[in-house]
C-alpha cells in the first residue's frame, strides 16, 4: 500500500511493506521537510558522503523501495522506517 502523508503542506511519499508490517518513508521527503532544502536529493548525498568520511555508512540503515515519482513512474528510492 503506498500513500502520501502531508507534513506542512509538504508531501512526504510512504510504502507499507507487509511482509515487516512497516511503514517506510521516503527520506529525501522528509529532508525537504526538515531542512526546507531546495535541492533535497543534493543534501542527502552530500550527506551521506560526509557521514561516510567519518566511517559511518547512512545506505545500510536505508532500504531502497520503488516509490512513485512525480512524473507517475516508479523508481528505487532510499527510504527509512520509524526507527
Amino acid at each position: 500500500m503506498t500513500s502520501i502523508k502531508l507534513f506542512e503542506s509538504k508531501k512526504v511519499r510512504t510504502l507499507w511493506v507487509e511482509e515487516e508490517q512497516k511503514w517506510f518513508f521516503s527520506v529525501i521527503d522528509v529532508i525537504e521537510v526538515l531542512t526546507d532544502s531546495v535541492k533535497p536529493r543534493d543534501y542527502w548525498f552530500r550527506m551521506k558522503d560526509r557521514e561516510l568520511l567519518e566511517g559511518i555508512q547512512l545506505s545500510t540503515n536505508c532500504r531502497q523501495l520503488k516509490m512513485e515519482s512525480s512524473d507517475g513512474k516508479k523508481y528505487l528510492t532510499d527510504c527509512a522506517d520509524s526507527k
